[in-house]
């Protein structure tokens, strides 16, 4: 943990600093609350930095494909509303709204490079996340119970929905899974206990509560991950092993879980564009549609904010699933090439390459950029998430504080503007 001096003896830079690091931590507290709240915070944090920003290490940052490849890709979105002609200019900038917030990205990265105190966010995250879930079971002990804030994510989703309280609920998860995993090989048993037991409720109440089928896809993905980076071939067997056996039994046990997953069959065999919407089959129609909106359009797409109009122009005479006219294909590379084709589908493609990259190192700051990374990939299959207000935000935050704090851990020169640190 970074000292922290006397108010009194800082320069009016270094307040600015720590007013920012506290700013950042709040906003990840906020982040699975409120998204008006998100907002505030995210301005005022662009407020309190600016004047604490040294534009030499910022433009290090840039040149590296981690920093600068976010900015191609909003570069590309604002480029991208003068070739979608038949769009209304309101939907051209609704659709370029999903796009700037990874210009924050670099400014992160470059804050948190010098910053000792990127551990305050992840610390913020934990626990915001960790009251929602105790508020979570509470509701669903106790449905009758008064909550304050207008609730219509269904029982035991005091906030937001279904699929963001998953989402949150993983990283959560699988963050703490790598904090027992070290507390354990440092014998220090009970806290490691304790953090298992955070991991098992975060991820039963995903299965039991949430029942995100996203969620389903994601947790078998990172469970492998986290084997077979973080413990030997041995431990690797046997936590594949302990999971398949626990997967079974949850199955067996929950006939929610069960119906989840027949649902999902049951939706794909019986889909039909003109029957009754369900989740499954509205995404199929949504993907078949998409596809054959960027074969019109392959190289640079129908420009940015095109997509509802290219779906209102598919549903004049239909009923049904292929009746409805949306904003969101639910694939986050659909997304981008409806919109910006090839050319911006390669841009997303290299954005996440970068950013995998960056965390392959072994240690926990490493492990939770990659589990944000990888996290928003496997969801990315079935959602729209960079472009989604939680997600993205989740994204850009977590990626843009866990690469600053991984290239301040390495000594990067290109980030520092010193020699590398050696052992």
């Amino acid at each position: 943990m970074v000292a922290i001096a006397p108010w009194g003896t800082m320069t009016g830079r270094d307040r600015c600093v720590l007013l920012a690091d506290v700013l950042a931590a709040a906003l990840a507290a906020v982040l699975p609350w409120s998204t008006s709240a998100t907002t505030i915070l995210v301005w005022l944090w662009l407020v309190a930095v600016i004047p604490t920003l040294d534009v030499a290490r910022l433009r290090r940052v840039l040149m590296t494909p981690a920093g600068g490849l976010p900015v191609l890709f909003v570069a590309l979105g604002l480029i991208g509303m003068l070739w979608a002609f038949d769009v209304p200019m309101k939907e051209r900038w609704g659709g370029f709204g999903s796009f700037y917030r990874f210009l924050f990205i670099p400014l992160l990265i470059a804050h948190f490079c010098r910053s000792g105190r990127g551990s305050w966010v992840v610390i913020g995250f934990i626990v915001s996340c960790a009251t929602v879930q105790v508020v979570s079971w509470m509701l669903i002990a106790d449905p009758s119970l008064r909550w304050p804030i207008y609730v219509a994510g269904g029982p035991g989703i005091p906030v937001r929905d279904y699929i963001a309280q998953s989402g949150e609920f993983i990283v959560c998860a699988f963050l703490l899974a790598a904090l027992a995993l070290t507390a354990w090989q440092n014998e220090r048993r009970w806290l490691a206990l304790a953090l298992a037991l955070l991991v098992v409720s975060f991820l039963f109440n995903v299965i039991a509560v949430t029942s995100s089928r996203t969620g389903i896809v994601v947790i078998p993905v990172l469970l492998l991950l986290f084997a077979w980076q973080r413990l030997s071939w041995k431990g690797f067997s046997g936590l594949v092993l302990v999971a398949a056996v626990l997967a079974g039994l949850a199955v067996a046990v929950s006939p929610r879980l069960q119906d989840n997953v027949a649902g999902v069959l049951g939706e794909v065999r019986d889909f039909d564009p003109q029957g009754q919407g369900t989740r499954a089959g509205e995404r199929l129609e949504y993907w078949k549609k998409s596809i054959g909106f960027i074969a019109t359009a392959p190289l640079i797409g129908h420009g940015t904010g095109s997509i509802r109009d290219q779906f209102r122009r598919t549903v004049a005479g239909q009923t049904g699933m292929a009746a409805m006219a949306s904003s969101n294909p639910h694939n986050q590379t659909f997304a981008v090439a409806v919109q910006l084709g090839l050319l911006g589908t390669v841009v997303l493609f290299a954005m996440w390459i970068a950013h995998v990259l960056v965390f392959r190192g072994s240690g926990f700051v490493a492990w939770a950029g990659l589990v944000i990374v990888v996290q928003n990939i496997v969801s990315s299959l079935f959602n729209s998430h960079l472009f989604d207000f939680t997600q993205g935000w989740g994204y850009v935050i977590g990626v843009g504080v866990a690469a600053g704090m991984a290239f301040k851990e390495q000594g990067t020169p290109a980030m520092s503007g010193r020699e590398p640190l050696r052992a």
